[in-house]
């Protein structure tokens, strides 16, 4: 793709590239100087570095490698112009060096960043600053980096903190999870319960593949860049930026029902604390958050993100050969649903998405998967505004069946199911004839023949539907649903 709208004359010829949205992430957090000393994505060496020892090549701490991605065709090319979503050119990468990572044999493009224009993509961008536009005053920062909301222990224990120090806070949610707006939403929620003054700036760190201690380090380092002079966390690491101030612990006195120090409760007193695991028990029962626990503005923002399971949005999705009897048993459980109620369904079918979400598209292995990525997409977008999808499509690949799951995943629940049933009965069935013309070599890469099926290893139920009868399929997969809490029992 070349580059157009938007920019000088001199780069219009130059080809275009928009990152996922972790690398463009990446990209604001470089042109914002948050990601300082670095001035651009990395090279294989420096990666190698990072990963190995948590440094730069001239040693340097850094505890995350930042690099970005591109198609291969695009590592030719000097210059590369990185766009957002939109296709609004923001950046101009002058490539030093075009690299594969031997890991996962990505295509990779390093070199240093030529700002065109400021991100303005993303919920709540009006909010974000850039290190340079917060209000600087004398006296101690204290920054809090969060992907989770403050219930009233922690409250308690910021407030306490920021007394101690005598500082400032600076509030930091962290974007690049599953559920950004009820984050920012929630710890807005609380800000009159926030020591006075407190600043609230959104960073759009993506979430990278770090164990606790680099979490921290990379926390320090955003915390730095925006002027910070200690950073709260629950525990001390080596090598930060900046001070890491803990906090004691805290607990609920049930006694005089309030937060407070451990070591000011009678032991018999302290309440136990709800832990994450009953938590999301009681999102998905759409039980009510007790009001010791956490402010009901911020339980109402936790139920929003996560939802009950009756009501949360769900993809389920059929994957086996040609005549297996997926599309069956998928209109099968598609009639039930629309017959119990409560739910908005929509059936992606193979053959029929083929038909027009699809139509052009080829059965060559580039094609199917696109095929899927597309009944993906669509699923994913009705799981997202709470509706049940379900898809029946063959599905052989493993890692393209990984890929929908990870899509339907960020805004909802997938469930998957192998319609398991013999080769040897789906060529028996074989109504369009397919099976037998494969075999006679007149239609290549046919899943089962001449492609291979990649059975799933993960499905969450497998049928064989040369035992059961199409009605005794549809139960199995309802009996699921009903256990699993996301359709309610008859």
């Amino acid at each position: 793709m070349t580059a157009e709208a938007g920019l000088p004359d001199t780069l219009r010829d130059l080809p275009a590239w928009s990152p996922g949205p972790g690398e463009l992430a990446d990209l604001e957090l470089l042109l914002a100087g948050i990601y300082r000393p670095l001035t651009g994505f990395l090279g294989s060496f420096d990666t190698a570095m990072v990963i190995a020892g948590g440094r730069l090549a001239d040693g340097t701490p850094w505890p995350v490698p930042v690099t970005l991605s591109v198609p291969k065709e695009l590592t030719a090319h000097e210059r590369v112009v990185l766009q957002d979503p939109e296709g609004v050119p923001l950046a101009v990468l002058r490539v030093t060096e075009a690299w594969q990572d031997p890991t996962t044999q990505a295509w990779k493009l390093a070199g240093p960043l030529e700002a065109l224009r400021a991100p303005a993509h993303g919920p709540f961008h009006s909010m974000r600053r850039r290190p340079d536009e917060i209000v600087k005053a004398d006296g101690p920062l204290l920054a809090v980096a969060t992907r989770d909301p403050l219930h009233r222990k922690q409250l308690g224990q910021l407030r306490q903190v920021a007394e101690q120090l005598n500082a400032r806070v600076l509030l930091l949610p962290l974007l690049g999870g599953e559920h950004d707006e009820a984050l920012v939403r929630a710890l807005l929620a609380v800000r009159k319960e926030l020591p006075e003054g407190t600043q609230i700036v959104p960073v759009p760190l993506a979430r990278h593949d770090l164990d606790g201690d680099r979490d921290t380090l990379l926390r320090s380092h955003v915390a730095a860049a925006y002027g910070a002079t200690h950073l709260l966390a629950d525990a001390e690491v080596e090598g930060t930026a900046v001070p890491v101030v803990t906090p004691e612990p805290w607990a609920y006195d049930a006694d005089v029902e309030v937060w407070r120090p451990v070591a000011r409760i009678e032991p018999d007193h302290v309440q136990a604390e709800l832990t994450q695991e009953r938590l999301n028990e009681l999102l998905d029962q759409g039980e009510p958050i007790p009001d010791w626990f956490t402010p009901p503005a911020v339980a109402a923002e936790l139920a929003v993100a996560r939802p009950p399971k009756h009501e949360r949005g769900l993809t389920v999705f059929f994957t086996g050969l040609s005549g297996s009897g997926k599309s069956t048993v998928a209109r099968g459980l598609a009639d039930a649903l629309v017959e119990r109620g409560g739910r908005t369904v929509s059936l992606l079918d193979g053959d029929v998405v083929r038909r027009l979400l699809s139509a052009g598209l080829t059965f060559s292995k580039t094609d199917r998967d696109l095929n899927i990525r597309r009944i993906g997409y669509v699923a994913a977008e009705v799981t997202r505004h709470g509706g049940v999808a379900i898809c029946a499509p063959i599905a052989p690949y493993a890692a393209t069946r990984a890929e929908v799951r990870r899509m339907v995943s960020a805004v909802g629940d997938f469930v998957l199911v192998h319609v398991s049933t013999p080769l040897e009965e789906c060529e028996r069935r074989d109504r369009k004839g397919l099976y037998a013309k494969a075999r006679a070599g007149l239609i290549p890469e046919f899943t089962g023949i001449s492609d291979p099926y990649e059975a799933p290893s993960d499905a969450d139920l497998s049928l064989d539907t040369s035992r059961l009868s199409p009605g005794e399929a549809v139960e199995r997969v309802l009996d699921l649903l009903v256990g699993g809490g996301w359709v309610r029992g008859e």
